[in-house]
């Protein structure tokens, strides 16, 4: 089966193929380094993390960019209250992203330019369009003229007729003939910093960044563009006008938006004290894997409440995967197989990967891991899981941790000959009944991260999460 995603454009679920080639090429707006990234942003960076990593689960080569936005209103105002340049100040919070991304396991996009080491295609951009007529100027500044583009609107389904200057339209204290048009190019300001182009010294316009830099590493047309659902209008309609109105050519097939995150209920503001970034939950002993397996459980179109009983649910369906594991791995070699098991992996793995075909359904394909589960550990109480049923299931698994990354799969070895020679001590005390020794050894390899469980068939042990 085919992988079909929504597309905000069409408002269709439709197929997703390729515009050239056997390569998925993808643009996925990335952070504006004024300050740390919250948790309603990680979500959606997360999903970005799910969708390209099952893109390449059907064997297809994919480039991801994201872009890094280094220059922006937000980020000036805040670098001249520190007294310091604006690369000085939005290092620190680069930085800080990287750092974010590793700890939830999401993977690096190929390409991440930074919007500062890009003004000359920027620049050139706005000239294409100056060329086609699609801009004015008014004191310095450059700007786009939506009534040039008939299909302004297409994306966000608005009539452009309607549009009214608000919070959403671009407010810069600089003139425009129409309330609605959006800067291109802003003019220089003392104290900020700027570059010269043909239009005068100035800076680029938040808009613009991403249409030069994702048409630069990706073409004039591509495949899929993402980002949060609240990005839909104005800032991807107007790099749809400003790409359009510079190239003549249809500027992404496939439009892909995440939903909102709430906290406990409530929307995520400073003023409730619910704002949270993944600092804030570090800070309060949340384990990162238990947050990544949360943000990854809910349909990205689905808004997605985050509470502390969600986490803590997570963390156990995580645990129970991760035990199951164990107790797979515990099936000798030799036993015959059960093909009514063998069955129910095949059945699995088809309801799977068809949750996650039809528009990345990741809340019904781990249901469908769940489901099995739920009924081999039935099985292997019974001892009814044969050997080669033991490596099926582990080939499913680690196809699902392909994408969720989340389980604990791979087969866990001490790389320790002391916590080796400890464990056989530790069984060879207890045979003798010395248990006193047997506990302090159970001490001694908890605090190395070694966690054992004493069974009928042995002693089963894993490294603490």
């Amino acid at each position: 089966m085919a992988l079909r995603l929504y597309n905000t454009l069409t408002r269709q679920v439709e197929e997703l193929k390729p515009i050239r080639d056997h390569k998925i090429r993808m643009y996925t707006c990335g952070p504006t380094v004024y300050d740390y990234a919250h948790i309603g942003n990680l979500r959606t960076f997360l999903f970005q993390d799910i969708l390209r990593r099952y893109i390449r689960y059907k064997g297809f080569d994919l480039v991801q960019v994201m872009n890094i936005t280094d220059v922006e209103d937000k980020i000036i105002a805040r670098a001249r209250e520190e007294g310091v340049s604006i690369g000085e100040y939005t290092k620190k919070y680069e930085k800080a992203f990287l750092v974010d991304l590793e700890t939830l396991r999401i993977q690096p996009a190929e390409i991440m330019p930074r919007a500062t080491e890009h003004i000359d295609v920027m620049i050139d951009l706005v000239s294409r369009l100056k060329e086609g007529g699609f801009t004015y100027e008014r004191d310095g500044s450059t700007y786009y003229r939506i009534d040039r583009f008939n299909d302004y609107g297409k994306l966000s389904q608005l009539d452009p007729g309607d549009i009214r200057p608000s919070s959403q339209v671009d407010e810069d204290e600089y003139s425009k003939e129409d309330p609605r048009d959006f800067v291109l190019w802003k003019a220089r300001k003392e104290g900020e910093e700027e570059w010269d182009s043909p239009f005068g010294p100035g800076r680029p316009g938040w808009h613009l960044e991403c249409s030069a830099m994702s048409m630069k590493y990706l073409g004039e047309s591509f495949d899929i563009h993402c980002g949060g659902v609240d990005l839909v209008f104005p800032h991807h309609e107007n790099e749809i006008a400003q790409s359009e109105g510079a190239t003549g050519k249809p500027f992404v097939r496939h439009w892909v938006h995440a939903a909102h995150l709430i906290v406990e209920g409530q929307k995520m503001s400073k003023s409730l004290g619910n704002f949270l970034t993944l600092r804030d939950l570090l800070d309060r002993d949340c384990n990162p894997v238990a947050l990544r397996y949360l943000l990854a459980s809910v349909h990205y179109r689905r808004q997605l409440n985050f509470t502390s009983d969600g986490l803590e649910q997570s963390r156990a369906a995580i645990r129970r995967v991760n035990d199951f594991v164990l107790r797979v791995r515990e099936v000798a070699d030799g036993v015959p197989t059960n093909e009514e098991v063998s069955e129910r992996v095949v059945s699995a793995r088809k309801r799977f990967e068809d949750a996650m075909d039809e528009d990345l359904n990741t809340s019904a394909a781990l249901a469908a891991l769940f489901e099995l589960v739920r009924d081999v550990n039935v099985r292997l109480e019974s001892k009814q899981v044969g050997s080669s049923n033991r490596d099926e299931i582990l080939d499913l698994l680690q196809d699902v941790n392909q994408i969720f990354d989340v389980f604990e799969i791979e087969e866990l070895e001490l790389g320790d000959e002391e916590v080796a020679r400890l464990i056989d001590e530790r069984e060879k005390a207890r045979h003798d009944r010395d248990y006193g020794r047997g506990d302090e050894i159970r001490d001694l390899l908890q605090e190395q991260g070694i966690l054992l469980e004493d069974t009928g068939d042995g002693t089963r042990w894993k490294r603490r999460s």
